[in-house]
């Protein structure tokens, strides 16, 4: 009689670049690309404008529902444009930490990702432009990566990976302000780098 193998449980916590908004469909969006990897079992109940304090109410409940084995959080835009301030950011944000620590997961098994480099995107503009959106995305990811330091989580800086090819086909989707697929492929070679080591 043969062993069964039970699939990784991935949870990937976040917004719209969670759930892939701008890739061309699901299959496409970062959390996807690393669950097939993986062979893993995702859930993924990111939504679109999705601040900090939604991702707590809506999505947190997960983290003991599902005992995940591998989660992922990349939180934080809507909090940004929303006019939420890095101090703001960080007491919402210990809160998904800490439930996220209870899982006591072994090194490696929770990716706390940046938010992306996106200053140069068309939209940026409508946010108060690029410099304003550089500023504020800067304070709040170091902000980010200081909490997931002092828990000990994989912190992935996607600014690299996310400003990589710009100006080419696909890397930016046809909202003008969310990644297109290519990028989405990039992040996810950036994050599962990450998560591998």
């Amino acid at each position: 009689m043969g062993r069964i193998e039970l699939a990784i449980r991935y949870l990937a916590l976040g917004d719209s670049y969670t759930i892939g908004t701008g890739a061309s469909d699901e299959s496409r969006s970062w959390p996807a690309i690393i669950a097939a990897r993986l062979n893993a079992e995702l859930t993924n109940p990111a939504v679109n404008g999705y601040t900090t304090l939604d991702l707590i109410r809506h999505e947190l409940p997960l983290v003991k529902g599902l005992q995940p084995d591998l989660v992922s959080v990349l939180i934080g835009v809507n909090d940004l444009v929303q006019g939420r301030t890095p101090e703001q950011y960080r007491d919402s944000l210990r809160t998904i930490y800490e439930e996220v620590a209870t899982l006591k997961l072994a090194a490696g098994r929770v990716a706390a990702v940046s938010i992306p480099t996106w200053a140069y995107a068309p939209a940026a503009a409508d946010y108060g432009g690029a410099q304003k959106v550089d500023r504020l995305t800067s304070a709040f990811n170091a902000v980010a990566r200081e909490e997931a330091k002092a828990r000990d989580f994989t912190w992935v800086d996607i600014g690299p990976a996310s400003t990589a090819r710009i100006g080419s086909q696909g890397w930016i989707g046809a909202d003008q302000l969310h990644p297109g697929d290519a990028q989405y492929a990039v992040w996810a070679d950036a994050i599962w780098s990450a998560v591998r080591e």
